[in-house]
């Protein structure tokens, strides 16, 4: 996926990102929670995504409308989970960051 998906590279990025900002502000555990869950699920749903678009390029390798609204709707799903993890981590990141800026 990571070879072949230009989107799992940005995903790539964001997790290391996060996860870079989650030692450096020494989260909580069960802030740690929260960030797992929502970097686990934005790559299953960008796994899922992916193998769902190999098997629908196999059953109809020419173009097809509902194998394309399909595909947006998959690709939808991995939208969908990345803005909740972006939410999730603005929640969790948001107090540790203004805590920088306080004198």
């Amino acid at each position: 996926m990571i070879r072949c998906q230009h989107n799992a590279w940005i995903h790539v990025l964001a997790t290391i990102t996060v996860l870079a900002a989650g030692f450096f502000f020494e989260l909580s555990s069960a802030e740690w929670c929260w960030i797992i869950l929502a970097i686990s699920t934005v790559w299953t749903a960008e796994a899922l995504n992916t193998a769902f678009e190999f098997l629908a390029d196999v059953a109809s390798p020419e173009f097809h409308p509902t194998v394309r609204d399909a595909k947006d709707v998959a690709a939808g799903a991995v939208l969908l989970t990345a803005l909740a993890a972006t939410v999730i981590g603005l929640v969790i990141f948001w107090p540790h960051f203004a805590k920088l800026f306080q004198s």
